[in-house]
């Protein structure tokens, strides 16, 4: 049996969730009438304290949409310079909203209050108008890195001041609360809007939401459309959501053991350089000496075991809920005898 650390993205519905999309009442979306989606939206905004939400068929579209939503051709936004928005999203941010990024060099993909206030463009004609903030919650490329929620704070009152509107790109954001001990309404009281992913470690084969107020939303469910995102059956995806969220953020927990195990074992070896702290379930680390990245992924590949060279020197390793305690053990082994 393979064991799949590229990303927590190849996770397969479990029987259990499969029968709930089997069961799944369902209409047309774009109409408004497919009651599945509906209650997805209710519960997720409940979730978060928000107003609304919108069903989307990925964590790029409901981030793409949101900052198309927050901005104006010509404007500025500020986010982390390895964040998903700007490096993973195919150049969206220009094709899609028009606008430009300022690129800051933060902590694992965290950047901080004092770093957004310096990057505000003044009012004058030369300048690009700063009008958002976009955060990630885990970072990916910061190794599944986690805010201090008092950062939050410190940056929203920084947007308030200066009248910018707050994103988070939360496609990872279960991870987070679990680890954190957070609750889903301390974010919906900070942001302007949240990104939520259910196709990662939640389970589901597809399916993000974005959060916002009534008019927002409104807006978003209008751009959804002309980027050609509107759905029609898709209670049957609503579905598996509706059940990720009942039964799989708890056990995220179980990942972010997996993950702290696997690197324990990497750092045992001489080949293995630098490895980013372990908050969630993303190990990074550097592969020196005896190998490269990709001769390493290579080497694991032989036993079945696949992850992802992000670079010449670093590799990505991802758990999730189809990487069981015996594959981390198998893991662990083959890593003892290289």
């Amino acid at each position: 049996m393979i064991t799949d650390l590229r990303s927590d993205t190849f996770t397969k519905p479990s029987p259990a969730m499969l029968e709930a999309m089997f069961k799944a009442n369902v209409g047309d979306d774009v109409f408004g009438e497919d009651p599945s989606v509906n209650q997805l939206e209710a519960i997720t905004a409940d979730m978060f304290g928000m107003e609304a939400a919108l069903f989307c068929p990925s964590g790029t579209m409901t981030n793409q949409i949101g900052i198309k939503c927050h901005t104006q051709p010509g404007d500025e936004v500020i986010c982390d310079k390895v964040s998903h928005v700007y490096i993973y999203e195919g150049g969206g941010i220009a094709f899609n909203s028009s606008c430009q990024v300022k690129a800051l060099d933060g902590d694992r993909g965290r950047i901080s209050a004092d770093q957004v206030a310096e990057a505000i463009n003044p009012d004058d004609v030369h300048k690009a108008r700063t009008s958002l903030v976009s955060l990630e919650n885990t970072a990916n490329r910061g190794g599944g890195s986690c805010y201090e929620f008092n950062d939050f704070e410190l940056i929203k009152e920084v947007c308030l001041k200066n009248r910018l509107s707050l994103h988070l790109d939360g496609a990872r954001l279960w991870n987070a609360l679990v680890a954190k001990g957070e609750t889903p309404k301390q974010y919906g009281a900070i942001f302007d809007s949240i990104s939520v992913c259910l196709s990662k470690g939640m389970g589901t084969p597809v399916g993000s939401l974005l959060l916002g107020k009534f008019d927002f939303i409104k807006k978003a469910r209008r751009v959804r459309k002309v980027f050609g995102g509107g759905m029609r059956q898709a209670g049957y995806l609503a579905a598996a959501c509706i059940y990720a969220l009942e039964n799989n953020i708890e056990r995220l927990a179980e990942d972010h053991l997996h993950a702290h195990k696997i690197a324990e074992s990497l750092a045992k070896k001489d080949f293995i350089g630098k490895i980013m702290p372990v908050e969630t379930n993303i190990i990074i680390f550097e592969v020196t000496g005896s190998y490269t990245a990709k001769e390493f992924c290579e080497r694991l590949k032989l036993d079945d075991i696949l992850c992802l060279s992000i670079s010449p020197t670093q590799v990505r390793m991802v758990t999730h809920l189809d990487v069981t305690t015996a594959m981390v053990a198998k893991l662990m082994g083959v890593i003892e005898a290289m």
